[in-house]
């Protein structure tokens, strides 16, 4: 064992890892061992207890599941390791995403017992199509039912063929369960890692042909590049429990996994990806930096790229820095690759970005929308204003929670990915900000795109007394798919006042939520025609009020198709029940893509509609003897065929205008 307390200084870089895992695999309990052994924490805790480090929210710890990124360090040979614990369950596979940018290299956990499962499958394609070096760990050796040939040889062939195993594994499935390394010494070992290595280098094959067994250096540097590039993954059995394989893993983790690079010449450029509220609502952001430097006092720009689709910006001074894990003497300035808790910055968000990162234009990274919403009303109509600030800092924590205020106090709407994420928002509600909520059942949240080209103007008339001192052209047409909302302006900027002109674009945005049907529009260019006002009774609400009534009658002319919001599935049963899975999704209206024999078993790959994925996942269980594996995550959205599913109206109704008029008046 070679690692050491937290604050020995590092001499061999920053490494940011993530233990990811299916649900119950137990990555937390595998996160707690790593610090215990590192010396950072002094007991070990327990899910079931609800003591574990990076579970920080009670939620979290009695649920069992992680649903925040936390941050936890320890050095092992001098290298400084960040332990980034991201969420395992589908509902939050935003928050996975996000978390995975970050990383330098991660360890993937699967059960001994249960083996590979979906879930794992999906994780290790992410890990592997951001070319993240990923190494694998066989938890919960010393359960029954625990096996090591099956396990590997169902990692080879469902998730990876291109591993070596580094240990093995006297009495498993007991509670005498032993770990034994494997060495560069042994022949037998040299040569089985040889001949994974000489799939892509033909003089290691030639050696293996001519009986030549490479020496321990040359595999061992082998070994080393070809984990760094992501393209093998060392695996060791043992227990997050009782801590066999767990010393072995964390060599492994200091000798395979490449630290951290950059320049912290140049402007600073990073990532925020936590966010946590203190007691008194001060925020703290986790920021991970990928080039320059940062210090405490340093007045920093941070972009994001809103629901609509613009880009937006935050500037503040940075009042504290505390670098994760470092010590004191390294603590208040952040270099590349550490991770640093910020204060200073009230309206921070998660995904906000610093600088330019990844070529994005340091807007972050887009993701499907929710396809779900629910009602939200506080139980005690006097709690409605904590309500209201509770979800606000809960979209803090998660910017694609959506809320949006109903009509004559019905309560807010929020958008979710799935029953669990309103699960743990309700407890949320509840626990951390008192708030005890009633939540509606939960409906899909469609999307409309404009058909065709519309156009629309109103201009002022001096005759007579206008209904609003404004002059708006407006024109409507489809945007390209991803693009959200697109504004542009064939008038001069500039042809009036900045604020009015402001007025527009906002507005736009802002009715948009809202197309001929009621459900967000997307995917579509507006572009401001004419323009015009009167000095000096125009004002800023006269170009407010009249931009619905313009952009409707455009949009309207347009036309719209209602999309609905599917998810991408893949299911494997056995094969048996092949016939009645394919039957149960075409009931169910999905859409089958493609269909892949394994060993035993079937792998179908298509799409569903979101509302149907629970009917679906209640259903299989049963269909297939409890032996299908299914995952499912938002992907694009598709037409949907008859009449148009239609939401109520919140804004007032723009498309009639005497009942918009009325609106106003009572606004």
């Amino acid at each position: 064992m070679h690692s050491h307390p937290s604050s020995t200084p590092d001499t061999r870089g920053t490494l940011n890892i993530g233990i990811l895992a299916h649900v119950d695999a137990g990555k937390t309990s595998l996160t707690e061992r790593l610090l215990f052994d590192a010396g950072v924490i002094d007991r070990l805790g327990s899910v079931d207890a609800g003591t574990t480090r990076t579970d920080t929210g009670d939620i979290e710890r009695r649920r069992g599941i992680t649903v925040r990124s936390a941050v936890a360090s320890f050095t092992v040979d001098g290298l400084h390791v960040n332990l980034i614990d991201t969420p395992g369950h589908s509902d939050f596979i935003a928050e996975v995403e996000r978390a995975l940018g970050v990383l330098d290299g991660a360890v993937l956990v699967l059960s001994a017992v249960e083996g590979v499962q979906a879930q794992t499958r999906i994780l290790l394609k992410s890990l592997r199509r951001l070319g993240l070096p990923t190494l694998i760990f066989v938890n919960k050796t010393d359960r029954t039912g625990a096996r090591e040939a099956e396990t590997l040889a169902g990692i080879r062939a469902r998730l990876t063929p291109r591993v070596v195993p580094m240990n093995t594994v006297h009495a498993i499935g007991t509670r005498d369960a032993r770990t034994l390394p494997c060495s560069f010494d042994d022949p037998a070992f040299r040569e089985r890692v040889a001949e994974t290595l000489a799939e892509d280098d033909d003089a290691l094959l030639a050696d293996l042909v001519e009986d030549r067994i490479p020496d321990a250096g040359r595999l061992r540097a082998g070994l080393a590049d070809r984990t760094a590039r992501g393209l093998l993954h060392p695996v060791y059995f043992g227990s997050a429990h009782s801590g066999q394989g767990v010393d072995a893993l964390t060599d492994g983790i200091a000798r395979w996994l490449p630290p951290a690079r950059g320049d912290d010449a140049g402007a600073p450029a990073g990532t925020v990806f936590a966010v946590e509220r203190g007691a008194n609502g001060e925020k703290t952001a986790y920021l991970r930096l990928f080039s320059g430097s940062l210090a405490r006092r340093d007045r920093i720009t941070l972009h994001r790229r809103t629901a609509d689709g613009t880009t937006g910006e935050l500037t503040g001074r940075v009042t504290a820095l505390e670098v994760v894990g470092a010590p004191p003497a390294a603590a208040h300035r952040l270099v590349p690759g550490g991770i640093a808790r910020l204060r200073g910055l009230p309206g921070v968000r998660v995904g906000d970005r610093l600088g330019s990162v990844q070529g994005d234009g340091g807007a972050g990274p887009q993701f499907a929308p929710p396809g779900l919403e629910t009602v939200v009303r506080p139980r005690n109509p006097d709690d409605t204003p904590r309500l209201y600030a509770a979800l606000a800092a809960l979209a803090d924590q998660d910017p694609l929670i959506g809320t949006r205020p109903l009509p004559d106090g019905a309560g807010t709407s929020v958008l979710l990915y799935g029953e669990v994420q309103k699960e743990i928002i309700a407890a949320t509600l509840s626990e951390e900000f008192g708030v005890d909520a009633v939540f509606e059942e939960s409906r899909t949240v469609f999307r409309e795109r404009p058909t065709g080209t519309g156009r629309a103007y109103e201009g002022i008339d001096r005759h007579r007394t206008p209904a609003f001192w404004a002059t708006i052209g407006l024109r409507v047409s489809p945007g390209a798919p991803g693009s959200v909302i697109v504004y542009r302006r064939e008038t001069e900027l500039g042809a009036i006042p900045l604020g009015f002109d402001r007025a527009i674009e906002e507005t736009t945005r802002h009715t948009l939520q809202q197309g001929l049907y009621g459900w967000p529009v997307t995917d579509c260019v507006v572009t401001l025609t004419h323009s015009g006002y009167a000095s000096p009774v125009s004002t800023g609400t006269d170009f407010r009020s009249l931009t619905p009534l313009v952009l409707m009658r455009a949009l309207s002319e347009a036309g719209t198709q209602v999309h609905e919001p599917c998810h991408a599935y893949e299911l494997e049963v056995p094969a048996d029940v092949l016939s009645a899975a394919t039957g149960l999704l075409a009931e169910h209206g999905a859409r089958i893509r493609d269909t892949e024999p394994g060993s035993g078993t079937w792998v179908v790959k298509g799409t569903v509609p979101v509302r149907r994925v629970a009917a679906v996942e209640r259903r299989l269980p049963a269909l297939s003897r409890g032996e299908a594996l299914w995952w499912s995550a938002p992907t694009n959205d598709l037409p949907c065929p008859g009449t148009p599913p239609v939401r109520d109206r919140t804004d007032g109704n723009p498309l009639n205008r005497a009942a918009y008029l009325r609106h106003l008046g009572r606004g």
